[in-house]
């Protein structure tokens, strides 16, 4: 079966096949380091640490993808969806920032906000801009 084969609907069959595959490896790596990585003082370390990783992988990844016309047909359902969708993870982010609130660490809790979401968007920009730098992006 080719990869931009299609289901009765129209539907790529592959492209969910690599996006599930690739997102069971993301969320493998993203247990892995979770296990790995201690949070000391009730700072989130490790899902920080995968959320930016993430960011900029997936910003390397756009950068890349962006030089190449056309595209391969497997890398985003397997790399972009799957592996990085499955390593990255705003659902234990948004848990952890409400248990820091309720736990009375509001300080730690804005700290973890600003330094996720606006982290993540400069990781985006910094892989981007470093798969240009490198020549692999216009």
């Amino acid at each position: 079966m080719q990869i931009g084969a299609t289901d009765g609907g129209g539907r790529p069959t592959v492209a969910y096949l690599l996006a599930a595959i690739g997102g069971a490896l993301g969320a493998l790596a993203r247990w892995g380091l979770s296990e790995a990585i201690s949070s000391p003082g009730g700072w989130p370390w490790a899902t920080l640490l995968v959320n930016l990783t993430g960011c900029l992988l997936l910003g390397l990844l756009l950068g890349v993808l962006g030089a190449r016309s056309p595209e391969p047909a497997w890398v985003k359902p397997f790399l972009g969806v799957g592996v990085l969708g499955g390593y990255t993870t705003y659902s234990t982010f948004a848990v952890e920032l409400v248990q820091l609130v309720e736990d009375g660490a509001v300080a730690i809790g804005v700290g973890y906000l600003l330094l996720s979401v606006v982290g993540g968007v400069l990781a985006v920009a910094a892989g981007a801009v470093a798969a240009r730098k490198v020549g692999v992006a216009p």
